[in-house]
């Protein structure tokens, strides 16, 4: 046991853990978003559905998931992966035909 570990009683209640059920499923995303969020997952130390979840629980609340800092380092990811797209696209982006 991890003797540095607080016990639950002294941890406040906004900061315990709480227990949730996963499951495994296939999302397509564009390709260049995702090689950015893999990014930002690698930069955190998180995997990339930690990291999915942690955006979306942020959006819920109309909270921004991200410091400035890593703000920043999107900002050069996106650059890296010459990502263009931006939140003006949502729901205006049509994939590529298989045969171009």
């Amino acid at each position: 046991m991890n003797s540095k570990r607080k016990p639950p009683s002294s941890v406040p209640a906004e900061r315990r853990t709480k227990t949730v059920e996963r499951i495994q499923t296939g999302i397509r995303l564009e390709k260049r978003l995702l090689k950015v969020l893999k990014g930002i997952a690698e930069y955190h130390d998180l995997y990339l559905g930690d990291l999915l979840e942690g955006i979306c629980l942020h959006a819920f609340e109309n909270k921004s998931p991200f410091s400035e800092q890593t703000l920043q380092r999107i900002k050069m990811l996106k650059d890296v992966y010459q990502l263009d797209l931006t939140a003006d696209d949502s729901h205006r982006l049509v994939e590529r035909s298989p045969d171009s």
